[in-house]
């Protein structure tokens, strides 16, 4: 026979309504009742009704977590399974559930969005990208809906709240890593130009050729999706041109993968011909061949801070928008080297 909240209020020697009060975690109840009441249902193996409990609360004790469309492709990119590591990390100490969205394309990614927040499937968004332009994120704007953004917003930065690393001034100094080391046929391989984190490393791969009083050339700049097909077909591109780059600022390691295999296939060689910085310090970058250079980024930190943003503004309605950004650091390895004509 199932046990009861009657059964555990026996065992502790307190009223059912003490009972129901504990497990809503009531500030009226003391902390020696309360312990004494878990220790009951700890011992009597007692689960409460969760989903009885947040329907009266109109709450679902879960966090809906938006991948970009074609969730497929995006999750053969590490970076993706780390910053939800980080994400359910908090979500698992304030005991929420993560519902993941999988939609396949945008239409398909705007109507779950809507049945997550019109359903009362979850109780905040978390949003693992920033688009241009975003339908999704001008839905929860308007809806006044709780959400995160692990990314800058494309606008209203000041009241959207926001997780990300300063991606201008990261890129810059890889780029002017690569300057330092004699470069100036310097290539940039980044992500579509939809989304914000594209054009954040595009401008500081710019300044710093600018201020280095190095020409800002069209035909090196190349932008596809993060994975390693993309970074084969820009060095294709890339090599064909008269005077093809020696140095790439590449902002994704998956596309750094594809771009050594394709150097390869070229019979050239990383760091030798062509020299490669990069960006997220993927698991996977120090131990290719050769370890890239690359920024590392924090992603399981900026799924934590995603994470611990949004529940605030679940425990605090009047929470004020706010920017958190994770600082970066540069992981120097053997994928570049001082030019020498």
């Amino acid at each position: 026979m199932a046990v009861t909240i009657k059964d555990v209020a026996k065992k502790a020697g307190v009223a059912p309504s003490t009972v129901s009060r504990v497990i809503a975690d009531s500030p009226r109840i003391s902390i020696d009742t309360k312990k004494r009441v878990r220790k009951a249902m700890k011992e009597l193996g007692y689960h409460p009704n969760v989903n009885a409990r947040n329907l009266a609360v109109r709450s679902s004790k879960a966090i809906g977590v938006i991948m970009p469309s074609s969730a497929e492709t995006a999750l053969q990119n590490p970076f993706f399974p780390e910053v939800l590591r980080g994400v359910g990390t908090v979500a698992h100490e304030t005991e929420y559930s993560l519902y993941v969205s999988t939609g396949g394309n945008d239409q398909q990614l705007y109507e779950e969005v809507k049945r997550m927040v019109y359903g009362h499937r979850v109780d905040g968004i978390i949003l693992l990208y920033s688009r241009m332009n975003d339908a999704i994120m001008d839905f929860l704007v308007e809806e006044k809906f709780p959400f995160v953004v692990v990314g800058k917003p494309y606008e209203n930065e000041a009241s959207i709240t926001y997780v990300d690393n300063d991606n201008i001034s990261a890129s810059k100094e890889v780029t002017r890593h690569l300057i330092d080391f004699g470069h100036k046929d310097i290539a940039f391989i980044g992500g579509t130009t939809d989304l914000v984190v594209t054009t954040d490393r595009f401008e500081g791969y710019k300044q710093a050729l600018i201020e280095a009083g190095i020409k800002v050339r069209e035909d090196y700049v190349i932008n596809d999706e993060f994975n390693r097909t993309s970074g084969k077909k820009a060095v294709e591109k890339l090599l064909k041109l008269k005077i093809p780059p020696t140095a790439m600022v590449i902002t994704d390691d998956m596309m750094s993968l594809g771009v050594i295999n394709m150097l390869e296939e070229f019979g050239l060689d990383c760091p030798e011909d062509i020299s490669i910085t990069s960006f997220n310090n993927l698991y996977l970058s120090e131990i290719t061949r050769p370890p890239l250079t690359t920024v590392d980024i924090q992603i399981y930190k900026l799924g934590i801070q995603g994470a611990k943003c949004l529940i605030e503004q679940l425990q605090t309605k009047d929470e004020p928008a706010k920017r958190v950004i994770v600082p970066f650091s540069i992981k120097y390895r053997s994928s570049t080297k001082r030019f020498e004509p």
